[in-house]
């Protein structure tokens, strides 16, 4: 694995192809999200073994991929040609199955959430040791739309940022192991915190259970010392809506996911006094053009670069613990009718 390595350069990412002959990765749970992690590793050509409860998804994608398969987790560890694990699993089940990889002295990359308990993400922090890669999967980093918004960002393009706010809404899979705040909100949480740099001071949640014991709907307040954010997550919508907008001082930035051919839109927008009133006037509304190039690729591809080079990831444990810590303290607030929680910086062992 460490010879004959290709490095791309796309967008802001060091990528490295792997070569085709050296397969090291596991993938872990081929279910629903699973399945498009062992097609991404296999095309990548990095593929060795796949690992699921369900013998009936292990026949159908060892055949389709032509790839080793089994049920049994320890046999996976065991496989001293088995580098890196990446698990997509239950949410449930993170934690317990990255602290075991880890144990095992693999590298791991888990699916987001990385754990359902602030509790279980430090242990999976004690249990990383700091020469083995430990990788969150919060897909939407790596959408290249995402990153040309960083950088439009922190380039100045739209001023001081104002306001921020997530809709990510649709009609479609309903969850029972896990509430729409925990299933949909990571993405635009950890969006969230990338503009900001730190934790929210308070968080705020409201929500719903219409169909089930779980919620279906929510809305996340979140207030930083000179920013506000929201975000609205349902399953319930009979239409389908991703959009970020981030708002400042001299203009807005659109990220909408859905959109086919305008996924990042740049408003030039000011106000101006009109007899001592601020008056919103629109300067110009401009599409920026984006590589057309696939998040879940480039996530994929960052996790093997990063096995490769030993660097740091993008999405690391501490994103993974900032996201979760903002995750539980919107559960608390939920669970207590929209009660604000406060929240306090909480720091990796491992960095």
């Amino acid at each position: 694995m460490r010879n004959n390595l290709l490095s791309l350069i796309i967008g802001d990412f060091e990528l490295f192809m792997i070569p085709r002959c050296d397969k090291h990765v596991a993938v872990i749970g081929c279910g629903y999200w699973g399945k498009n992690l062992v097609r991404e590793f296999a095309q990548l050509g990095v593929l060795r073994i796949i690992c699921d409860s369900s013998q009936q998804i292990l026949e159908e994608l060892k055949t389709k991929f032509d790839v080793e398969a089994v049920s049994d987790f320890a046999k996976v560890l065991a496989m001293p040609d088995v580098q890196a694990v990446v698990i997509a699993t239950p949410a449930p089940t993170h934690a317990s199955l990255a602290v075991q990889a880890l144990a095992a002295g693999k590298d791991v990359f888990v699916e987001k959430p990385l754990a359902l308990t602030l509790e279980d993400a430090l242990l999976i922090d004690a249990a990383f040791k700091s020469d083995r890669i430990l990788m969150v999967g919060h897909l939407l980093e790596y959408h290249p739309a995402l990153v040309k918004l960083r950088a439009l960002v922190a380039e100045g393009k739209i001023g001081k940022l104002r306001y921020i706010y997530s809709n990510r809404l649709s009609f479609g899979k309903v969850r029972t192991e896990e509430n729409v705040l925990w299933s949909f909100a990571p993405h635009d949480i950890c969006s969230i915190l990338g503009f900001v740099g730190k934790l929210p001071r308070t968080v705020q949640a409201v929500g719903s259970a219409t169909l089930g014991k779980v919620e279906d709907f929510c809305l996340v307040n979140l207030e930083f010392e000179q920013i506000k954010a929201h975000i609205f997550v349902s399953w319930l919508h009979p239409f389908k809506e991703q959009r970020l907008v981030v708002v400042g001082d001299s203009g807005t930035l659109v990220f909408d996911d859905v959109s086919v051919d305008a996924k990042l839109t740049f408003y030039d927008q000011q106000a101006e006094l009109q007899d001592d009133i601020p008056v919103l006037k629109l300067n110009s509304q401009i599409v920026i053009p984006l590589e057309a190039v696939s998040p879940l690729t480039q996530e994929c591809k960052h996790f093997l670069s990063c096995v490769e080079s030993r660097q740091i990831p993008l999405t690391n444990v501490q994103n993974g613990i900032d996201v979760l810590t903002v995750l539980q303290s919107a559960q608390e607030s939920l669970e207590s009718s929209g009660k604000a929680v406060y929240l306090k910086e909480v720091q990796v062992v491992n960095g």
